[in-house]
């Protein structure tokens, strides 16, 4: 087959695209080098006239945010892989079993995802409070599976679909349980539907800011992002401060996308062509 030539206009708007996106983050930790009125010069100054780190010292010395990305890394962790194991059975299950209702079921697991969070915060806190679960990290892991498993179990249904059942049936001939094929075949040919999934449940749980800002009520299960609030009071943000705090926060999702990210575009893809 003969090379097809790309035409520049395409590597223009690909250029155009990453700069865009990229901006905000580049803006966020030359800020977090930035002396406090420096971030109120108009017009802005690209670059600060003298880089410090003072901006990293408060935040890591004079403030809260090393426990709350302590509480963040534990819930983020147990959420991700709470769901993740239960998302595995779920979505094995809905795709390679046959039983009477598993349309209408599987659809029901998805149209959880649409309900506004508003809606089930006054329920949620009831029950955690009833529990014993308000202001713990088990309760904000229980809690943040509600947000996250509907979206898995749909991601790894449609991974899972696309491996072929030929494969089960000849494992069982041979022997095997359900159990072994799942653990032994499935799992490890899907690793790039696992891969996205991880990536999604963390990702989400680490921003998310309205639960942790319900249920979390002092700094023993604060999260970052109601860290990253704690630094505007209602005369004075700290800029310096919140572009710091930002970058930290930011660090562990960079670095988990890049580690997992040849996983991550083909899971996302492979699940997306075949329900």
């Amino acid at each position: 087959m003969g090379s097809r030539r790309v035409h520049p206009w395409v590597y223009l708007a690909a250029l155009t695209l990453a700069l865009v996106s990229l901006f905000p983050f580049a803006w966020m930790l030359i800020s977090s080098f930035k002396e406090l009125r420096e971030l109120y010069t108009v017009p802005p100054t690209w670059w600060p006239d003298r880089p410090t780190l003072a901006n990293y010292v408060k935040v890591l010395t004079a403030s809260n945010i090393p426990r709350y990305f302590l509480n963040s890394t534990i819930i983020s962790l147990g959420a991700t892989a709470l769901a993740l194991a239960v998302a595995i059975f779920s979505a094995y299950g809905f795709a390679r079993f046959r039983f009477p209702g598993r349309g209408p079921l599987q659809t029901s697991v998805l149209a959880s995802q649409m309900l506004p969070t508003a809606v089930i915060i006054v329920p949620l806190f009831v029950v955690l409070r009833n529990l014993g679960l308000l202001n713990t990290h088990l309760g904000l892991i229980l809690v943040y599976l509600i947000l996250t498993l509907p979206l898995c179990v749909y991601m790894l249904v449609g991974y899972f679909r696309t491996i072929p059942v030929e494969l089960d049936e000849a494992a069982i001939i041979d022997g095997a349980s359900r159990l072994t094929v799942l653990f032994r075949i499935t799992l490890p040919l899907s690793l790039p539907g696992i891969a996205a999934t991880v990536v999604y449940c963390f990702v989400t749980t680490w921003n998310e800011f309205i639960f942790a800002l319900s249920f979390a009520l002092d700094s023993r299960v604060k999260t970052l992002p109601i860290g990253l609030a704690e630094f505007s009071t209602e005369f004075n943000t700290d800029w310096g401060a919140v572009m710091a705090a930002s970058v930290v926060m930011t660090l562990p999702i960079a670095a988990m996308f890049l580690a997992l990210q040849r996983y991550f575009v083909g899971g996302l893809t492979a699940g997306a062509t075949k329900g």
